[in-house]
This record gives C-alpha cells, structure tokens and sequence, in this order.
C-alpha cells in the first residue's frame, strides 16, 4: 500500500504526486524512494504513456529536503553510502525513463527535493513567493548525495552551482528561471494544466542539459580549465575565510562540485556517496542537525496558549540605529509603522538607517528596488504623538535611562489605544521599574532586538510577573511575523543573553589585565569557532553602550560582575569602537589594527603565564556557570533557551551544538571542578560554581537529560 505517493494517469500523462500522510510536509524518506522505486518500474512496463508529471498535494511544499531523522541515525560510512547509493540509483531510473519527465514545484524544494527535480528533463515552477529553490546541505554538515553536485553544475554553471551549495542558500523561483534552474514560470492554481501542455509540446525527451551560460566571465570560468582552477581557488580561499576551517561540508563540497564537473555521472555519483558518507557520521553534522532540530522547534513554539493579537500597525519612539533598524525590519515584513523622535534632524538619522539597509538589500539583489521604495514608504516620521493612538504594538527604543524610560511610558499610556501592547527595547533595565509608570502593568513587556536588527534572528521577550499571557502570545506572534526566533525569559538584570555575555567580556578584559595580547585572545576564542573575537565584539557593539550595561550589572551582582579597570579606562578615553574609530582596535574602513595605546594603560602589567587552555576555560565556564545560575533562578525554563538565545543571539558556534550542549560534552563534574580551581588560585568568587552546576555534577547529570 502507497502512503506517501499516489499514481494516476490523465489524458496519456502519468502524474506522481507526493503527499506525505500526517505531515506538514513532503520528505525524500527511504519509504517514499522505495515507492518511487515501484512506480517507476510500473511506469516503464508502459507503452501508451506520452509523459510524466511530479506534483505535490501539500500547500506551498513540493519536497523539503531527504529524511533528516535518517541522515542523524546513520552511524557508519558503509550503511550511510548504502543508503545513498540506493538513493541514486533510483533516480537515475527516473532520468532514464524514456518519455519526456517535468517536476511541477508549487513551494519548497530543497535538498533531496531539488535534487529529484533535477533528474526531470524539465522544471516548471509557481511565481509564488514561496516557492525557494536550494541544495542547503552544507548547513547539516554535509554535501547533496542524490546527484546534486553533478546535476546542478550541468545545468546552470559551475559558478552558479558552487555558489547555491557552498552557502546552502535557497533562490527563489524567477531567480531560477533567469540562471535555467527552471524552464517556465506559472500560475500556482494551473500548475498541473500548464504543467501537461507544456510536455505536449516537448514530444521528445530533453538530449542534453546543457547549462544556459550568460557572460563571459560565466563562460570563462566554467568553460575553460584555467577558468576553473581560478574559480576552484579564489572559492576556496572565500571559503576558508568564511568557515574559518571548523566546517568540512563547504570545502569537501567544493572538492566534490569541481571535479565531478568534468567527470562522468557514474563517478561523480560514486565520488558524491563517498564525501557524503564520511561527512554525516562526523559529531560536526550531528551538532548541526541537532541546531536545526532546536531552531525548528522555537520557530514554531507558542509559549502559551492565550489568543495572540495580529500587528498591523506599530508606532516605534526613538529614531537612532536601533530605533532606525526595527522601523526597516517591520516595514520590510509589511507592518506600517510611526516613528517619532525630538525633531526631524533625529529623525533623519532613524530614516537614513533604514534606508540603508534597503539600499544594500537591493544592491545585492534581495530586493527589487520597488520592494526598497515601498518599505521606506511604510516607515513615516513624526515629531508629536500623532499616529500612536491607532497603534497595535508601541516600542521605545530611547537613551537607557530608567527615568527618561519611565516618563514616556507615562506618556504612552495616555495616548494608546486601551488594547495596544507597551514594549521597550532595553538591553538590561528592568521592565518591572518601567511598568510602574502605567495603571495596567499586564500589556508592558520588553522586545529586546538585537544589533543589527535586520541580520540578527532573534528577539528577547522579557515578561515580568504582571505581563498578562495575551501580551506575551501576541509578542511571540509577533516575532514570527517579523522573521525572528523568539526566547521568553523572566524580568532579571541583564535578561539572559547578555547577562551571559557580559561574563564571557568580563574575563577577556581580566585576561588582557594579567598580560595576555588583545589579539591573541581574539585568536582564542575564533579557534573555538566564536564569528569574532571578545574585544572586536566590544568594539562592534560601542563600549558606549557596553560599558553602561556592565555597570548595571555590577550593581546589580556585585563583585562576580565588576567592571574591569581597563574597560573603564578604555570607556573614559572615549575610544567606543568602530563608531568612533578607535577601541581595543583602530579601525580604518574594512581594516583594523591594535591599538596600542591600550596596553600604555597596562604598562606596568607582567607578561601572562595564562595558557591558552585555560584562558579559553575561564571565558567559557563563565558562561556556562552563569547560564546554570539563570536556570536555577528560573529566569529561563530550559538549557534549550539558553542554547538557542546564545546561538541566533551572540553566534555562539553552531557546531558545538549550543553552549549547553558543549557542557554535557566535556561533563559538569569537570566544569565545577574547573571553576573551583580558578577560584582558589585567583582568590575570585566570581569563580563560584552555581548549585545547579554542582548538583548536576554530583550526580553525574547533564542539562539535557
């Protein structure tokens, strides 16, 4: 019995369509192959049909991707390259059916979908905006196994194919009609109609799939052997630079692309099964696999179970870089939104960051220009209050300062609607403090982005214990609908995420104290996989605002969370970082270098004996011990609020799978017996392992049982 597929014949066609029972989406599993396996060999016992056509019954889903559950149990290289194998040699049945083949993509189709769809002789996909086509492997710490790296190079350039499989990235359906990924473009609703005379007028099977070069530099470089090796080397050096080398998908793709270009299917297929099979038993691809399990699950997380409200409208006060970012991301997501500041001067440097992002979205070509002018057209600025009083979500994003804060949600309360939702964008102040200016507390939450807001993908909500469940429902509604990931924590200084963080600065900055390079603790932390070192962080982020949130968290924890002196000094110098030109680093365009006036405010500092193991344990455990100090303060509900928010929230490395996720990998035991040893050596209680870290290692637990 077919559970994932259904056969008819219509008018002479043959039409497959999968439909996976119970399941949101289309898989590639091994049970769906088998059953493509029985109707291929059903179809080629056939005489009468004139053509075949690979549909889908699920709503803006083609095929999603091959059975990742499968690709996470595979334990050795030979049962992983057998199941590739029998992967393959199914769809080379299917390319080689004798009657002309079109895949009909209505919306996704990714991986092992693609792939499928490319052994078609032809690609007829939907002008929706849902339709995205990608072979995004490489984010699971593989490569495409079905014949992805052969067929995709065959027919839109090796260029074009290295470029979609080394970022993994999806294109959308009139981007492949441009580079020949597809070959027709329809309506979604006549899919199967045009889908059937569009084979009607190709009697004949397709005798090549010769890719549709435009160019010549496109020519060039796929056309020719130097081409190539130029092409094969400057991707290769991009790469490196982009992984850092702590991930082997892109560079194994890279090998595997490039040399199947010029082989033939049956060696590019054995060389593909091989790479594919020896990269998904790695722990990188199954710490990949798992991070694609967690941002799944908080994708589609609900929090609570009370009545969102849907946002329509948004007025946003304050119009600097934050305020500016979150009024682009909302209209980019369609959400009007009324942005006041003091004066129009304000408010011209609020519109200029929004229109720069537009302008370097389209510019890259992720956005038409018309897309660009009419977000910039949902964004209008304001120097009164006029337009608040219709407004479903309010946002402040004014100077942090509890008092200024409280005053305009003062003000706000009079001027919103009884219904709007009261947030503020604050990095660490209270919420508690601020919702004391209001009567109704239960609409006040915090809606803590993060910088820069359109490249960032998560949101912090911040509840406090008056929040109502329809304020917080709405809000993660909300966050959704913006495109971010969205973590709930309780109202604690510092929330979670940058509580965490500060600990992490907190030790590079005693490291760099005790004599150790601002560079080689960068080195440090990037050789851990961290996007960038703790003192280029610090000098992205603006020691302006860094400083002022470490001192609110130092009144706030006391010793365990003092400010060092060299932040300080580096802070009264008014060396802020990149914003300023200078911070731990002089920054000179896409450059930097030292700055080492830095160390004059050190001179009189020994040369570190700290080895670069233990500096490492110092920032890192510190994390991890005030993560555990977050869970048991309930100020998170699980490690996976923490894994995620550290992930989407500091780029914590998602190939060590969160950073919970690295603790139960070295053990907590030896995490807590760390910590105590640097307490008793540096005579520091910020050192102090937590009573949950102490607990789970009493009894050999883990954060994730």
């Amino acid at each position: 019995m077919q559970n994932n597929l259904k056969l008819r014949i219509e008018d002479g066609f043959a039409v497959i369509e999968f439909d996976q029972p119970d399941s949101r989406v289309n898989v590639l599993s091994s049970s769906s192959l088998s059953e493509l396996e029985t109707i291929i060999a059903q179809l080629n016992n056939r005489q009468d049909l004139k053509g075949l056509l690979i549909a889908s019954a699920k709503p803006d889903i083609f095929i999603a991707g091959a059975d990742i559950k499968e690709i996470e149990k595979m334990k050795t290289v030979s049962d992983a390259e057998a199941m590739v194998k029998k992967g393959q040699g199914i769809l080379n049945a299917l390319e080689k059916l004798t009657v002309p083949t079109v895949a009909l993509i209505n919306g996704a189709c990714l991986g092992g979908g693609l792939e499928l769809a490319l052994t078609c002789d032809y690609r007829l996909a939907s002008f929706d905006s849902k339709v995205k086509l990608g072979l995004p492997e490489v984010k699971l710490g593989v490569i495409p196994g079905f014949g992805g790296t052969k067929r995709l190079a065959r027919l839109v350039g090796l260029r074009k194919a290295l470029e979609m499989i080394l970022s993994g990235d999806p294109i959308s359906s009139s981007e492949a009609l441009k580079i020949g990924l597809v070959d027709a473009l329809a309506s979604q609703n006549r899919l199967l109609e045009d889908g059937i005379q569009f084979l009607k007028k190709k009697k004949i099977k397709r005798n090549s799939f010769k890719s549709k070069l435009r160019g010549w530099a496109n020519i060039l470089l796929d056309k020719t052997f130097l081409g190539r090796k130029v092409l094969v080397s400057q991707t290769k050096k991009f790469t490196l630079k982009a992984t850092k080398g702590q991930y082997p998908a892109p560079l194994k793709a890279l090998e595997v692309v490039s040399k199947n270009y010029t082989s033939s299917l049956e060696k590019a297929l054995d060389r593909e099964a091989k790479a594919f099979s020896e990269l998904c038993i790695t722990q990188i691809s199954k710490s990949l696999i798992s991070v694609f399990y967690l941002i799944e699950k908080y994708k589609k997380a609900r929090w609570l179970d009370a009545a969102p409200v849907r946002i329509n409208k948004c007025a946003l006060l304050g119009a600097g870089v934050m305020g500016g970012g979150i009024a682009q991301l909302l209209s980019y997501y369609g959400i009007a939104v009324r942005m006041k500041d003091l004066n129009y001067q304000a408010l011209g440097k609020g519109l200029k960051q929004a229109k720069e992002v537009y302008d370097y979205a389209a510019k890259k070509k992720k956005i038409k220009p018309s897309q660009a002018a009419f977000g910039m057209g949902l964004i209008s600025p304001t120097a009164n209050y006029q337009g608040f009083s219709n407004a479903d979500l309010i946002i402040e994003a004014v100077v942090e300062d509890m008092n200024i804060k409280k005053s305009v949600f003062r003000e706000l309360e009079s001027i919103a609607k009884p219904d709007a939702v009261l947030a503020s964008n604050t990095s660490c102040l209270s919420i508690s403090q601020m919702a004391e200016a209001v009567k109704d507390k239960s609409r006040v939450l915090g809606i803590h982005f993060f910088n820069p807001v359109h490249r960032m993908p998560l949101i912090e909500l911040i509840r406090t214990k008056d929040t109502s469940d329809r304020t917080i429902a709405t809000a993660v509604e909300f966050t959704k609908q913006v495109g971010k990931i969205p973590i709930v924590v309780s109202d604690a200084c510092g929330f979670l995420i940058n509580r965490v963080l500060l600990s992490y600065l907190n030790e590079a900055a005693r490291l760099l104290e005790e004599g150790l390079s601002i560079d080689k603790i960068d080195r440090i932390m990037l050789r851990f996989g961290m996007p960038m070192g703790p003192f280029t962080l610090m000098d992205e982020v603006g020691l302006d605002v860094g400083y002022k949130v470490a001192l609110i968290l130092e009144n706030n924890f006391g010793e365990k969370m003092k400010v060092t002196g060299i932040m300080k000094k580096v802070y009264e110098n008014k060396w802020f970082g990149k914003k300023s030109g200078k911070g731990f680093y002089i920054h000179k365009g896409k450059k930097r270098i030292v700055n080492k006036e830095v160390y004059h405010l050190l001179s009189s500092v020994p040369k570190a004996s700290v080895s670069d193991e233990e500096a490492l344990q110092r920032m890192i455990y510190r994390m991890i011990n005030e993560a555990a100090l977050c869970l048991q303060e309930k100020v998170c509900a699980q490690a996976s609020d923490v894994d995620i928010g550290m992930i989407m929230g500091t780029g914590f490395p998602p190939f060590r799978a969160g950073l919970l996720r690295y603790a139960d990998s070295i053990g907590c035991g030896k995490i807590a017996d760390a910590l105590q040893g640097f307490r008793e050596k540096y005579k520091s209680e910020r050192f102090l392992p937590s009573n949950y870290l102490i607990e789970l290692a009493e009894r050999k637990g883990r954060f994730y049982n």
